[in-house]
């Protein structure tokens, strides 16, 4: 005899709740449905262990509008589906909507037995057929339209096991689409520990059409699981390749294995990552216990590590936790502690061991590593002796040997360029003085070398551009030939204002020891940086660039100035000079191009004449 029923006084209530909080997730009632199927496979093998050809299997009927979910788990009697389906496992709606408005998108599934319901997102009609393997028991069929009113009556099921039967609405048919379901399974069951084949109805084509044999989602197995003793190079890298769809190999990988003080498993990835890696994001794959979770749960995850590929497998993690339930959680926090070291002992041990392959690295990883050292101290306090410093020559220095090598000409001065083309000649004055110009050209590097500045334990370190001062290309000069460089910079002081139209430049008469350069511009580092700074985060500080033109007093053209009355040509020299220090900094815009070939044309004339 059918019986009918609702299937809680406050079932009305929570149907609109968990479409609305899902309603950008829908796709996770696969899941929930493949992992109610393994369940109950898991709890059969446990009772009566054989076997048996253990599975699940998604149908797909396009024609019936229909998704089947088969297992030959463990089945249910009359009572089960009365205490599992009707009876919504909670202590009340009251205490739910108390505990959950507001903070449940994706996470209310699983903690009040909820996760079939997820099928009513979907579903316009759900229809459960089930047989319990315990003696005597009767086949159960359960009907629902909307996961509140149900009937429940005697099946016709003669196997062990249930059906979960979806007809899925007009509005949800994306999923009846065989690629697009298929995605889904793959995504969220490719790993799952029991064997879940996909199978698809297909139209009538004639009695001598092949039958398609049902594909298995979860052919790859899970290599993290196995023990990292017990897994080879080759193995890492096709599961790299296989699990995001990439072609290069990666450049090293951290495998995860830990039962005590809590259960994890993974491994993670280091790409290669490109120059600009702030637009771009990794791929880190979060499962519980085989089943997928989400991609990159950063309450989980170090923030920085998210430029990295990788899975992690915690099974003492529900299925769903609200994101206050994650960031709250001392238990989380340990994991994304624990995972933060791991990566730091890996680059640790291999600078310690393999520094020629770790330098190999450097170049690739650096960005990352920049990273996570401002975003995280203690990750930061764990590499800061791996990170490395390349010079313009090649070569990769720590902090402490870059100073130990520079210290008796720059005490703890860090000359860098960010740009070796465009700044080659004040590069060439260091390295031809044999003096270390390490490359800082990433968008991170602003905000690193300031860091590093404060928090690296070195008093008195300064990150100085190659262009930010003269002070080591000077020669030394007597009282008297100060006293008269002061007097002729007065002089040309006004000259070469008129000639740059720039009335806040400040210049400067100095004996540099390359004779060939006429003059170097320089910029207060500092000033530079914050100007920089406000640049990158699209903030206009309107600060007028605080420029030093550095004359060379032992450079024949100004001496020329010093002496020539000819006005014009003392104009058109000092606009020259300036721009050419200009351009060693920075490229002229099209306008001062314009000027700058014209003026050197008539420079050209009057060396003719």
């Amino acid at each position: 005899m059918a019986q009918t029923g609702n299937i809680s006084i406050h079932a009305q209530n929570i149907m609109p709740i968990i479409k609305r909080w899902l309603y950008s997730d829908k796709d996770i009632f696969v899941r929930e449905m493949v992992s109610n199927g393994c369940d109950a496979i898991t709890k059969e093998k446990l009772l009566h262990p054989s076997e048996a050809d253990y599975r699940v299997t998604v149908t797909l009927d396009k024609a019936a509008q229909e998704i089947r979910f088969s297992d030959n788990g463990i089945g249910m009697t009359a009572e089960e589906v009365e205490k599992y389906i009707n009876q919504v496992a909670f202590s009340g709606a009251e205490e739910f909507l108390k505990n959950y408005e507001g903070d449940a998108k994706g996470g209310i599934i699983g903690h009040f037995g909820l996760g079939f319901y997820s099928a009513f997102m979907v579903a316009d009609k759900v229809t459960i057929h089930t047989l319990s393997g315990q003696e005597g028991a009767q086949p159960v069929r359960w009907i629902s339209e909307d996961g509140m009113a149900f009937t429940m009556e005697d099946g016709d099921r003669n196997e062990r096991g249930t059906d979960i039967i979806l007809h899925i609405s007009e509005e949800e048919k994306e999923f009846l689409d065989e690629f697009r379901l298929r995605e889904v399974l793959k995504r969220y069951c490719g790993f799952m520990a029991t064997p879940v084949y996909f199978d698809v109805v297909k139209e009538e084509t004639g009695e001598d059409a092949p039958a398609k044999e049902p594909e298995l989602i979860n052919a790859t197995p899970a290599l993290w699981l196995k023990m990292p003793k017990d897994c080879t190079d080759e193995e890492y890298k096709s599961f790299y390749k296989e699990v995001f769809h990439v072609y290069e190999d990666p450049l090293f990988y951290v495998h995860l294995n830990v039962d005590y003080p809590f259960n994890l498993k993974g491994i993670l990835y280091f790409p290669k990552l490109t120059q600009d890696f702030g637009t771009r994001e990794g791929q880190i794959k979060m499962f519980s216990g085989q089943v997928f979770v989400a991609d990159n749960i950063k309450e989980v995850i170090p923030e920085f590590l998210m430029l990295l590929k990788g899975v992690i497998d915690c099974p003492d993690l529900p299925l769903n936790v609200s994101r206050s339930f994650l960031q709250n959680d001392g238990y989380v926090k340990k994991l994304s502690a624990y995972i933060t070291r791991k990566v730091a002992d890996k680059l640790t041990g291999l600078f310690n061991t393999e520094r020629e392959n770790y330098q190999t690295y450097w170049d690739d990883i650096h960005p990352f590593v920049k990273y996570g050292c401002l975003r995280d101290n203690k990750f930061f306090d764990q590499v800061k002796d791996t990170l490395m410093f390349k010079t313009i020559g090649g070569q990769y220095l720590t902090l402490q040997e870059y100073l130990s090598k520079n210290e008796g000409r720059l005490g703890k001065k860090v000359i860098y360029t960010n740009d070796a083309t465009r700044q080659a000649a004040s590069v060439s004055m260091y390295t031809d003085d044999n003096i270390d110009v390490v490359v800082l050209d990433t968008l991170i590097d602003l905000n690193f070398l300031s860091f590093m500045e404060y928090s690296a334990g070195v008093e008195g370190l300064q990150f100085v551009r190659v262009d930010a001062d003269s002070e080591t290309f000077r020669k030394e000069m007597t009282d008297e030939e100060k006293k008269q460089a002061e007097e002729s910079a007065a002089s040309l002081a006004d000259l070469f204002k008129a000639a740059t139209g720039n009335d806040t430049l400040t210049l400067k008469l100095e004996s540099l020891k390359d004779e060939a350069l006429p003059a170097m511009l320089v910029q207060d580092e500092q000033g530079r940086r914050f100007s920089e700074m406000g640049r990158i985060y699209g903030q206009d500080f309107k600060l007028p660039e605080q420029l030093t033109l550095v004359l060379n007093s032992e450079n024949a053209v100004v001496k020329s100035l010093t002496k020539s009355a000819d006005e014009e040509k003392n104009q058109l020299l000092a606009a020259h000079i300036y721009d050419l220090a200009r351009m060693s900094t920075r490229p002229l815009e099209k306008d001062e191009i314009t000027t700058f070939l014209s003026r050197s044309n008539k420079l050209l004339e009057m060396l003719c004449k």
